[in-house]
């Protein structure tokens, strides 16, 4: 009785250990196709936001991460709406990271969904048509003269196991001559772009 009690008992070690040792190497990563990029920059497409901005950013800014755990890409452009302005008139930043050893999915949920906890400027709304799940979040603080305040666009989307955001952002004082584009224009814009850059990110 005893020899078969010992029997069992390892036995149940054993299979324990193979539920244990089955379950990660199980886990692959699913990527959805999407491959991360050294120089993100190049695979971003902002077409429909130069209906704004017609000038080029000539030097944007990029850096990149690659590790076991995840692939991280960024981004940074700054935007003008002609040559002639002296300065950025708004910002966009784009990031994709592919998380390569944990699924995302119930963090990103949590971080994107629950948005205006942290921020109580921002509205939030869930859309369709970008990977399993995608916000967008917005914001808009500028008063009625539009000389004061600050608008900003977030689409975060999670494609399995790739998260991405695409952000723009302005305040008045920036522009020079006029007043940012309407929220609404611009998430148009940007979801547009987003869903061509994420046709690139994936093509190569």
């Amino acid at each position: 009785m005893l020899w078969a009690a010992v029997g069992a008992v390892a036995a149940s070690v054993l299979w324990a250990g193979g539920v244990l040792l089955l379950g990660p190497l199980g886990d692959n990563p699913d990527l959805a196709g999407y491959r991360a990029k050294a120089n993100l920059c190049s695979a971003v497409d902002y077409t429909a936001l130069r209906t704004e901005y017609a000038e080029e950013d000539s030097s944007p800014t990029h850096n990149s991460l690659k590790h076991k755990a995840i692939d991280q890409s960024y981004c940074s452009i700054s935007l003008k709406t002609s040559s002639s302005s002296s300065y950025s008139d708004a910002y966009l930043s784009v990031e994709m990271d592919l998380h390569k050893t944990t699924d995302p999915s119930a963090e990103f949920t949590a971080v994107w969904s629950e948005y205006g906890q942290r921020y109580e400027d921002y509205e939030v709304e869930e859309v369709s048509g970008f990977g399993d799940e995608a916000y967008l979040v917005t914001e808009d603080t500028t008063s009625g003269t539009g000389t004061s305040g600050s608008r900003a666009v977030i689409l975060a989307v999670r494609d399995g196991w790739m998260t991405y955001q695409m952000s723009w952002s302005a305040y008045t004082s920036s522009y020079e001559t006029t007043t940012p584009p309407e929220i609404g224009e611009v998430s148009r814009w940007v979801k547009s772009d987003t869903r061509s850059t994420l046709e690139n990110l994936r093509s190569d």
